[in-house]
């Protein structure tokens, strides 16, 4: 495949043709998480309960897995753009590996800790059963996820979007099917519950690496897995580091967020903490597409940061904003015209749809503005600099927001936790512009003491 299409298509059919397929596989994935807890949120409200509190863990095991996979996707990216295809893959083949390491650690970690972490919410030993025993199961497909987020950046790193698209897809597609046959035991499947949910899952993540490996033996790239590199530099385990560290913080920020909110909740009913997780699933249905697009962005950019493009690296930031922030709009009608009908979704209880309600318009408030941070944190990581997309988000996840709700729930109640969000949104997207502007106006660095002049070749 040649990838120098990346700096020479023109810009907005370029976004367009990486953005859509990563776009429709994320509608699908989005739909999953909806879909997944709306089965769930059939066996009792205790379930629906239980994955709401271990959403968190669960949510770090796909950051490290996705924000390690990014620093991979930025170093091929910027390699290729500088063409230097020896690093290329030398940091396809060590970030694999380090992928295989991380999924073991954290694989034993997570499985250990939940029964102590959930008791730190709730009192309640059927939730905290149902969550440790649907942790068991979905945690012991956690190395197939890291390795699978791997095989997914290097895909989208040579601008191979089809690929992630199908694969995704198809990983979705088997999990929604699976959910209601392995929770309700229809046909041949004996009724599993909760872990029919988490084996779903697990399956359908086997599924999507299981293709991944097949169009990679099959169907060669330009970035190849070389025995030779196996052994780790330290250089190259330092970049990927430098980019993967920050981008899994990044992603894994929301679960610190969801913690500290839960706890703050909890002392007015745990309601609100099924209200928030609620949130949470639903959110995904408007963040994964622009998600989508951001996904899109990143190798674009880091391939013409690399290449020394950087008018164009300027185009395609203003190109997705604008993108992020249409998808944003629909989001905000959607919360505000039925947020009972999507809260009901999960639950028949009159007084959760009602604060569920509240919760939805209050919060909705915020996404267009959003859309600066969430494209200006992905352009950062794509460029390689994860400690200033770091700082965006720990304004966005941490910084702000949880004062912010702890102090409001002291004048509101609960409705004080949900517009800290709006006001957060509303501030970091300030941010986001300054520091975006700032790092932006530096040039890029000279990969391995090699010139500029090398780099806009």
């Amino acid at each position: 495949m040649n990838d120098t299409f990346m700096k020479e298509k023109p810009v907005l059919p370029l976004i367009l043709s990486m953005s859509l397929p990563m776009v429709l596989s994320m509608l699908v994935n989005s739909l999953y998480n909806i879909v997944d807890s709306f089965f769930v949120a059939q066996i009792s409200e205790e379930a629906m309960t239980a994955l709401s509190l271990v959403y968190p863990v669960q949510n770090f095991i796909n950051a490290a897995g996705i924000g390690f996979g990014v620093g991979i996707n930025a170093v091929i990216a910027f390699y290729l753009g500088a063409g230097d295809h020896e690093k290329t893959d030398q940091a396809a083949t060590q970030g694999l590996v380090l992928a295989v390491i991380h999924g073991v650690v954290m694989t034993v970690c997570c499985i250990a800790i939940m029964p102590v972490f959930l008791r730190m919410f709730t009192s309640s030993e059927a939730v905290i059963e149902l969550g440790v025993r649907y942790s068991i199961v979905a945690f012991a497909f956690t190395l197939i996820v890291t390795v699978s987020m791997a095989f997914e950046k290097l895909f989208q790193a040579v601008g191979n979007m089809k690929t992630t698209m199908i694969s995704l897809m198809c990983g979705c597609i088997t999990n929604i099917v699976l959910d209601p046959v392995l929770i309700f035991g229809y046909g041949p499947f004996p009724e599993m519950g909760i872990e029919g949910a988490a084996l779903a899952t697990g399956i359908g993540q086997a599924l999507t690496l299981a293709i991944y490996l097949v169009v990679y033996l099959l169907r060669p790239i330009r970035v190849h897995i070389r025995r030779q590199y196996i052994l780790p530099s330290k250089k190259m385990v330092i970049k990927l580091y430098s980019i993967g560290i920050p981008a899994t913080l990044n992603l894994a920020l929301p679960s610190l967020l969801i913690s500290a909110l839960n706890a703050i909740l909890a002392a007015y009913s745990e309601v609100y903490i099924l209200v928030l997780g609620i949130y949470y699933k639903l959110q995904t249905f408007i963040y994964l597409p622009a998600n989508g697009i951001v996904q899109g962005m990143r190798p674009l950019i880091g391939y013409n940061y690399g290449a020394g493009e950087h008018k164009r690296v300027s185009q395609i930031y203003q190109i997705v904003l604008c993108m992020s922030g249409i998808i944003m709009v629909l989001g905000t009608a959607i919360c505000l015209l039925i947020p009972g009908q999507l809260i009901g979704l999960f639950t028949h209880t009159e007084a959760t749809i009602q604060a569920g309600e509240t919760a939805l318009r209050i919060i909705g408030a915020g996404f267009i503005v959003s859309a600066v941070s969430v494209t200006s944190s992905g352009a950062l990581e794509g460029l390689g600099k994860g400690t200033p997309s770091l700082l965006i988000s720990l304004c966005r996840y941490v910084v702000v927001i949880i004062p912010a709700a702890f102090l409001l729930s002291r004048f509101l109640g609960a409705v004080g936790v949900w517009n800290a969000f709006w006001i957060t949104e509303v501030i970091t997207a300030i941010i986001s512009i300054y520091v975006y502007r700032k790092v932006i106006a530096k040039p890029a660095e000279p990969v391995n003491g090699q010139d500029e002049r090398r780099m806009r070749q």
